[in-house]
């Protein structure tokens, strides 16, 4: 018997994890858990990830303030549906964008989530 100490086997350097862009637009538009998944996945960052994490958020604000907007009796129900339908509208643009793999912002609003939300 040898009494030469076994070494471990050299181990192969990590490198960082980068998921498919198209992925992570997609993953954007699934709740706000997915939302926060995305986030975390679009690193290193990519155009395509971070074009449809800042339209999903901008979706998910629209949703957030319908939602207030819906404790106002009867006119804030009326606007909070007619919002909530137009959020459930761009949410399925912005999703079939995410699966197409195109950056086409949503129809009136997308071009100022690209802008209000550039730090995303």
């Amino acid at each position: 018997m040898s009494s030469e100490p076994i070494s471990p086997t050299p181990e192969s350097p990590r490198t960082p994890t980068s998921y498919d862009p198209k992925i992570v637009a997609i993953v954007a538009y699934i709740t706000l858990i997915g939302w926060i998944v995305a986030l975390i996945m679009n690193n290193p960052k990519s155009a395509l990830g971070s074009f449809h994490i800042r339209q999903s958020l901008g979706i998910m604000l629209l949703m957030l303030v319908c939602g207030v907007v819906a404790v106002v009796p009867v006119l804030g129900w009326i606007t909070a549906a007619v919002g909530y339908l137009a959020g459930l509208v761009l949410w399925l643009f912005g999703l079939m964008g995410a699966i197409q793999g195109t950056q086409k912002p949503v129809p009136l609003i997308g071009e100022k989530f690209q802008e209000w939300f550039k730090a995303v």
